[in-house]
């Protein structure tokens, strides 16, 4: 792992080109599953954090007039080298997310590093499209004439991409390598619990020939650091995965500055399920939330509106599906559901469990604590009879709790259940009706909606309606979304 900090060396920040010693010190990155030290990650101070803005703001004009084929190449490297050292990053990325082994290996390293392999594509895709020539009479602007025109897509400049905890591998992927691939350079601000695989990217990237100041890491324990890359004079735009809260902050910093925006939220996800539907298909997509991350990921489909016919069987199912999922070691091949991110987490999702009981949701299984000395765990968690006004079915949890609503009246009834929600980032649908699926899609108030799955189509958008997001990214959509257009007008 050629380019990167020594094993056991308190991690330094990347800033053009160079590994730094952070001014305010190290803060301890803990292992959620044994309460352990993983590792110290600097405390990058504001002037530092600006550095690095300064930094990708001289390296800019040099990268974004490199070669789209030289800027492939570089990200093609990247991909193999992460590939390469896919087993030590994994079991890095294991212990500071206290995702299970396989998701760290098949999740987020290896889908990091496709994404790399993606945009080293994406660098070549045409960035000019020719349109329709406009005949223009003679006028007070001029003779008449034909004027032929060309839009072209521009890198936006210096891009702050402020990353999310649940996937630190896959999720900076996602904003670096296609800014990279349109001529951007970035400032990396990771979140504060698992900063550490950034950095191994961050190495991985240099030594793949990205030169010097192209990509910059700066870490910090609080909010200062991640205020900084995001208020500095040198960025341009800002792309965000996170709470809604802080995303609305940013965006306010954002607005003063006219600095673009790529913002993926905070989500609620609504799973209507039509007496029709195949249960043991929902059960398994709606079961992801008790598991994949455990249940840390805004995708989730954490809400259930089921319609009457079919609400008891399913949650009999859930119940059942449930109780089949080992929660313990991470590290362990048949463990399923690991510890949330940190001891806060864990402590604000058993609030929303008593929050649940309290607003009167019938506590179908989980509700306590594993009994662990160690880890931050958190018990699956069902409630039913469930109803709108409650705060468990209003607000993310962003932990292993599914709420399920029930319903007695038609596809009219459920799409508006759906869709009084604050968010809309993927909602679903389950029903043996394929053009009723479609037609109750179409009408959800969510940027992405799945039919009788919970799978994603990488070359699809992805991003939110309402509170959930602005913009879109992922696949040709993110080229776009890290580009301004320009416009060429001529005549002849």
């Amino acid at each position: 792992m050629s380019g990167e900090e020594p094993p056991g060396r308190p991690q330094r920040l990347f800033i053009g080109g160079e590994w730094t010693d952070p001014d305010g010190g190290h803060y301890e990155v803990i292992d959620p599953a044994t309460e352990e030290v993983v590792g110290l990650a600097p405390e990058a101070s504001r002037e530092q954090v600006y550095a690095a803005a300064s930094a990708a703001r001289d390296a800019f004009p040099a990268w974004a007039r490199t070669a789209p084929e030289e800027r492939g190449a570089i990200l093609d490297r990247a991909a193999d080298l992460i590939q390469r050292d896919s087993a030590a990053y994994a079991g890095l990325a294991r212990a500071e997310t206290g995702a299970t082994a396989a998701t760290a290996l098949g999740m987020q390293v290896a889908v990091g590093a496709a994404r790399f392999r993606r945009y080293a594509r994406g660098a070549l895709e045409p960035v000019e499209r020719g349109l329709p020539p406009q005949v223009s009479p003679a006028g007070a602007m001029g003779k008449a004439g034909v004027f032929g025109a060309v839009a072209v897509r521009q890198p936006v400049g210096v891009v702050t991409c402020v990353t999310s905890y649940n996937n630190p591998w896959a999720n900076a992927a996602g904003k670096v390598a296609p800014a990279l691939a349109m001529g951007n350079t970035v400032v990396v601000k990771p979140a504060p619990q698992d900063p550490l695989s950034v950095y191994r990217m961050a190495a991985a990237l240099a030594e793949a020939g990205v030169p010097p100041g192209v990509v910059n890491v700066v870490t910090g324990s609080g909010p200062a650091a991640g205020e900084a890359a995001v208020d500095s004079p040198d960025v341009d735009m800002v792309s965000f995965t996170g709470s809604t809260a802080v995303g609305q902050r940013i965006a306010e910093v954002c607005g003063r500055g006219m600095k673009r925006q790529l913002m993926e939220l905070g989500g609620k996800g609504a799973a209507v399920v039509f007496d029709d539907a195949d249960l043991d298909s929902a059960v398994l997509g709606i079961g992801t939330s008790f598991s994949f991350y455990s249940g840390q990921i805004c995708t989730a489909p954490t809400r259930v509106i089921a319609q009457r016919g079919i609400c008891d069987r399913l949650v009999e199912k859930l119940t059942g599906y449930l109780r089949l999922l080992k929660v313990g070691d991470p590290g362990a091949p048949d463990t399923v559901v690991g510890p949330v991110i940190s001891a806060a987490h864990r402590d604000r999702v058993e609030s929303y469990i008593d929050l649940g009981r309290k607003e009167g949701a019938r506590l179908v299984a989980g509700g306590d604590r594993p009994a662990y000395q160690k880890g931050f765990y958190v018990a699956p968690t069902l409630f039913a009879d469930c109803t709108n006004d409650m705060r468990v079915v209003r607000e993310e949890i962003f932990g292993p709790v599914v709420v399920v609503v029930p319903f007695d009246g038609d596809e009219e009834e459920g799409i508006a259940l759906a869709n009084d929600s604050d968010y809309g980032l993927v909602d679903y649908v389950w029903s043996g009706d394929a053009a009723k699926a479609f037609r109750v899609a179409r009408r959800l108030r969510a940027g992405g909606v799945g039919v009788n799955t919970v799978g994603r189509n990488m070359e699809a958008p992805f991003g939110g309606f309402k509170k959930s997001g602005v913009g879109r990214d992922v696949g040709s959509y993110a080229l776009h979304a890290y580009s301004e257009t320009q416009a060429i007008v001529w005549t002849g």
